[in-house]
């Protein structure tokens, strides 16, 4: 029996691609703070990209604690979400015209959010990583760090616990 043709790489890094854009604007503030997302493959890396606006102290000058935290914070729930719709995703069960169109799943909820603050946030773009700790049907835990121009000095830290959405939510049914 012959196996089935796999798909052209770039139809699925395309399918990958929208839905993860879909994912992203489906976000106002995202687009508020400027936030990006890189793809390799299913890891993702936030972008911050730096703006005036982000500023907290001009004197020193630093991005402010809270944009930093909602930095993480959106980090973590994009990664999340792209854990558990990478499936999906990779099968073509997600309808991608649905998802541009504004039908998204549900995203995972905010239980508690721990930030470490390490030093200030420089004037500059920053990145974010999370790592899913545990992803159950019900909770999951999320790491997240920041860092701006050396990966091994981080500015930030995070960890947090999210309520997932129920099953039938995730696929946008």
């Amino acid at each position: 029996m012959a196996r089935p043709r796999p798909e052209p790489m770039q139809v699925v890094k395309q399918r990958r691609d929208s839905a993860l854009n879909a994912l992203v604007q489906g976000v106002p503030y995202i687009q508020f703070l400027g936030i990006e997302f890189e793809r390799r493959g299913d890891e993702l890396t936030g972008l911050l990209n730096f703006d005036e606006k982000l500023i907290g102290n001009p004197f020193l000058p630093a991005i402010h604690g809270g944009v930093t935290a909602a930095f993480l914070e959106t980090t973590s729930i994009i990664t999340l979400s792209w854990s558990f719709l990478w499936p999906d995703i990779e099968s073509g069960a997600i309808d991608l015209d649905q998802m541009a169109a504004g039908d998204l799943p549900s995203l995972p909820k905010t239980i508690g959010f721990t930030v470490d603050y390490l030093r200030s946030g420089l004037p500059r773009d920053a990145y974010a990583r999370a790592t899913v700790s545990r992803a159950g049907r019900r909770y999951a835990s999320v790491r997240v760090e920041a860092w701006q121009d050396n990966r091994d000095k981080l500015f930030a830290q995070a960890t947090g616990r999210f309520l997932m959405p129920p099953q039938g939510e995730r696929d946008g049914g």
